[in-house]
This record gives C-alpha cells, sequence and structure tokens, in this order.
C-alpha cells in the first residue's frame, strides 16, 4: 500500500478510539516503558508530545520528572521542518499549543540541548511494522533529527497495536526504531 494511503487507513483506524480506550492502553504502554532497559539507564530522555489519539505521553512525562530523569521535548521550525529539543522543567507553565495545534515548549521557556546528550528518544508515528519500519506523519522532522543523534541511542516508538502493520514501505534514508511498545507487548525490534 502506498504511504499517503496506509496513513490515512491507520489515522482513520486510530481517531475511532474512545478516550477511555487511549487512557488506558496509554496507561499500559507506560508501564512497558518505565520497565525497558534503555529508558532506566536513560538519563537524558526526549519524548514527542502527543496530541488528538496519539498514545498519551503526559503520564509517562510527568513519572520521568519525578524519577529525576531530565526531560526534552521538540519545539518544532516549521519553515526549516526543524525540531529543537528543549528541556521541560514543568508541563503547566512550560507548554502551549504551538505549530499544527501540537503543545510545545512557549518561548520563554525553550532551553534547547544539543542533541547529542539524548540517551534515549520516544518517537511518534502513525504505523510500524514488526521489523522496525516507521512511517511518520509525512513532515520529515524526526527522519531528519535522527541524524543529528549520537550513534546507537535507541529510538523507542508508542503505538496502539491497531497501527501495527504487515509492511511499511520504507525509504532507503529511513531508520528504524529498536524498540515498539504497545499495550499488548514490547518488541525489539533491533532496529
Amino acid at each position: 500500500m502506498h504511504k499517503r494511503a496506509l496513513r490515512k487507513e491507520i489515522l482513520a483506524r486510530r481517531d475511532r478510539l474512545s478516550a477511555s480506550e487511549i487512557a488506558a492502553w496509554s496507561k499500559a504502554i507506560a508501564r512497558r516503558l518505565l520497565e525497558l532497559p534503555p529508558y532506566r539507564e536513560a538519563g537524558t530522555i526526549m519524548f514527542f508530545l502527543s496530541f488528538g489519539s496519539e498514545v498519551d505521553t503526559g503520564e509517562m512525562i510527568e513519572e520521568s520528572l519525578a524519577r529525576g530523569k531530565r526531560v526534552l521535548v521538540p519545539k518544532t521550525v516549521p519553515e526549516e521542518r526543524r525540531l529543537i529539543p528543549s528541556e521541560l522543567l514543568d508541563c503547566a507553565k512550560d507548554l502551549a499549543p504551538g505549530a499544527y495545534g501540537i503543545r510545545e515548549p512557549r518561548p520563554e521557556a525553550l532551553r534547547p540541548v544539543a542533541p547529542c546528550q539524548i540517551d534515549l528518544l520516544i518517537v511518534p508515528g502513525v504505523a510500524f511494522d514488526l521489523k522496525g519500519n516507521r512511517l511518520g506523519y509525512g513532515g520529515g522532522y524526526y527522519d531528519r533529527f535522527f541524524n543529528r543523534l549520537r550513534p546507537g541511542v535507541p529510538l523507542v516508538a508508542l503505538a496502539f497495536e491497531l497501527q501495527l502493520v504487515e509492511h511499511v514501505p520504507v525509504e532507503p534514508w529511513d531508520r528504524r526504531v529498536d524498540w515498539l511498545l504497545t499495550e499488548k507487548r514490547a518488541v525489539h525490534t533491533a532496529g
């Protein structure tokens, strides 16, 4: 299936989830993340800020801050299709709706951090296969960002089972995720 058609189909499927399903399944995914060795070993973690019917990262972020992790979130630069990792200290005070209606750091709360300081990257996506191939939203923000990380930094994707497909079409430059966490399982894809 072509990327655009696959993206449309999976997003429609995900958008049919109820708020209670998203909440319950996100909690199950959060538990898997907190048990994951790369998470436990990481000092600095960059999370995506969930929106719409995505896996809710709010509780994971709050728990990570409570555990003394250094938490980063992306600030988008739409004209350059670029992400700036910014240190998050307080969700309520630091964040406001930004590009695409997704929460991101307010200008006065922007605390840029060099990508080389990231130990673990939690990535969003529309569809995934069990080999770790990822279909994003089409903007290329994360694809560009992956190249700025230190070699070997684990990529962990959070998704609902209904986002898993047999095969995600890939381009030569696409990077696989190392871990795929759903409400039912943790899959080490070996990136």
